[in-house]
């Protein structure tokens, strides 16, 4: 195992710069997720940690070892792509074993190494078929034995699961998650599924246009983001945004389009008539008599939860989620509310927190 340090990193193909001078510092043993949306470079990056795509400017490291100039099979590490690429006309023992095959590894280490991967995969009553014996899911657990078996400092994983069903996509999360409880080797997952970088990072690294928005644990990104994006993109549905101003005399309030009218913590750091965007998560939304009115568009009942999609009298969306069933219909005006410490607040301009 090992830490990595991203210092600074900067990369360019001709004339587009990609990365902006990205600084990350992975610890030795951490599961760390590069989430952003697609061609924030977050893969890019991954691939400048393998050694496949060149440095334009900065500094990785693995361990102690600068390895800027260091080639991929020499770097220790171990990828897992979102596309299987098992060679279909081996073995699922023969795959695993690929990698030290080359390296004219003894037998008795490759069977120990492979007999040990499967029996963590749970492959044992597979290795003698051939890929195209397998399911999705059983094709993914032999790309990820294929990383076991070579012990490396480092797992890379670009998207693996991105191929499967959404039922599967949950399982394979959990199996990834346990395997890195179990292995403790550092790992750095590429997604753009906020979801899945929610569920099994210790550390979630956002990213956009090439810089990194906001380092931190899931929930600390999830109750404090930084900005307007990260609040955006983390949390499923997303966090509603009201525009609008600070007013108010003996307390603050935040004033929206069409008289929307919220109350807001007293010691909030923004000045009176400043303008600001107004945050706040669909599930801290409630039913409330004093609150601001909400016409509803559409009512989508999950199960577990109802989800109501509504318009305020400015013209804005705004989601709301709810444990309880309500019998509510398109078209009915509901009230709604939510405590002020639970509002976000963000600079209209610039998009910081405030």
């Amino acid at each position: 195992m090992a830490s990595v340090g991203i210092r600074d990193v900067y990369k360019s193909f001709g004339s587009t710069e990609i990365l902006h001078g990205v600084s990350i510092d992975i610890v030795d043993g951490e599961f760390v997720t590069l989430v952003g949306p697609s061609g924030c470079g977050k893969s890019t990056l991954l691939r400048m940690i393998a050694g496949l795509e060149n440095i334009t400017g900065g500094e990785i490291s693995i361990g102690d070892r600068v390895v800027n100039r260091v080639a991929p099979k020499e770097r220790d590490i171990a990828m897992v792509f979102q596309n299987y690429a098992l060679y279909p006309h081996m073995t699922v023992a023969e795959n695993m074993a690929f990698s030290l095959m080359l390296k004219s590894a003894p037998k008795s280490e490759i069977d120990t190494r492979v007999n040990r991967a499967a029996e963590i995969l749970g492959l044992v009553p597979l290795l003698s078929r051939y890929p195209r014996q397998l399911s999705g899911g059983q094709r993914q657990r032999v790309a990820m034995g294929r990383a076991i078996v070579r012990s490396p400092q480092v797992f890379l994983f670009d998207e693996p699961l991105s191929n499967l069903d959404a039922k599967l996509r949950v399982a394979m999360r959990a199996e990834i998650k346990e395997l890195h409880q179990r292995l403790k080797t550092t790992t750095i997952y590429v997604t753009h599924d906020q979801i899945e970088a929610m569920t099994m990072a210790d550390k979630i690294v956002v990213m956009h246009d090439g810089l990194v928005e906001q380092i931190g644990k899931p929930l600390e990104l999830y109750d404090r983001p930084d900005n307007l994006f990260v609040a955006s993109f983390i949390g499923s549905p997303a966090m509603n945004f009201l525009r609008g101003s600070i007013g108010g005399d003996a307390a603050p309030v935040f004033r929206g389009k069409g008289d929307v009218t919220i109350p807001l913590p007293a010691d909030i750091s923004a000045t009176a008539g400043s303008s600001v965007v107004s945050g706040i998560r669909p599930e801290h939304l409630m039913i409330s008599d004093g609150g601001f009115p909400v016409e509803i568009v559409v009512v989508e009942p999950t199960g577990s939860e109802l989800q109501v999609i509504g318009r305020t009298p400015g013209g804005e969306e705004i989601v709301a989620n709810f444990r309880e069933r309500h019998a509510f219909e398109p078209g009915q005006t509901i009230r709604l509310s939510a405590d002020p410490s639970l509002f976000h607040l963000f600079n209209a301009e610039t998009g910081k927190r405030l």
